[in-house]
């Protein structure tokens, strides 16, 4: 119960690893908000969640995500845990790529995530934890990433920075990079069903662990980061990855 009576308001908490770590956040005791752009999964997640509460929002429209943060501000005036999970890929070959594409992935994981902390802040104080979902695809050359990568590997820049402007107000900042993970967002990478099965075995076979992780064992690094338990742990970035970056 490392949160009990903690308010974590989740970005992108209706499916996926925010879905996982939002049902963790909520079995440790915490008061939890959850934001997605699709009412349907939205509806599905809090009816799975005792108290939680869940509004629409797109985190590429910074003002979207007002109605939570109202919601929050009357309920309890404050957020412990803000873990910014929200994200979209597409694999596009470097010569293919288009202004719209790029603008597109970009304008959700680096600008409206970096937008989504800085609206947050003012209700954010002293032993608060911002965890923000990054990817091993920053730091790997994967033919056809590229928007995608350097979208994550800008987020990287923003953490470092978000965590040593914020030490002095005693806000922990981290990041979290999963490895190959078994979530909605890769039957959403633009490809057709085969291509998606064979980016799948791809996958797989480049894990040292030869399996995709869950997005169970991508929360669990999820909420220590946000715990108290990483107290003296900011501005990190942590791969979940089955051993993909290190062996």
């Amino acid at each position: 119960m490392r949160f009990r009576d903690k308010v974590v308001l989740v970005m992108g908490g209706n499916s996926g690893i925010g879905r996982a770590s939002a049902e963790a956040f909520a079995a440790e005791g915490a008061h939890v908000f959850l934001t997605g752009r699709d009412q349907k999964t939205i509806d599905e997640t809090v009816a799975a969640i005792p108290g939680a509460r869940g509004f629409r929002a797109d985190i590429a429209d910074i003002d979207s995500a007002t109605p939570a943060l109202d919601a929050i501000r009357a309920a309890h005036g404050r957020i412990d845990v803000l873990f910014v999970n929200a994200g979209i890929g597409a694999f596009v070959p470097v010569p293919e790529v288009t202004p719209q594409q790029w603008d597109e992935i970009h304008n959700v994981n680096l600008r409206g995530c970096f937008f989504a902390v800085q609206r947050a802040l003012p209700l954010m104080g002293k032993g608060g934890s911002i965890v923000l979902t990054g990817s091993i695809g920053s730091v790997a050359a994967v033919p056809g990433n590229v928007i995608y990568a350097a979208s994550k590997a800008g987020l990287r820049a923003v953490a470092r920075t978000l965590a040593v402007e914020l030490v002095e107000q005693g806000i922990r900042v981290n990041m979290v990079s999963p490895g190959p993970t078994e979530t909605p967002i890769i039957n959403r990478s633009g490809l057709p069903p085969e291509g998606v099965a064979g980016l799948r075995s791809l996958m797989t076979q480049a894990v040292p662990m030869k399996r995709m992780g869950t997005p169970e064992e991508i929360a669990k690094p999820v909420l220590f980061l946000a715990s108290d338990d990483a107290s003296f742990i900011t501005g990190i970035d942590l791969y979940v990855d089955g051993g993909c970056v290190e062996l």
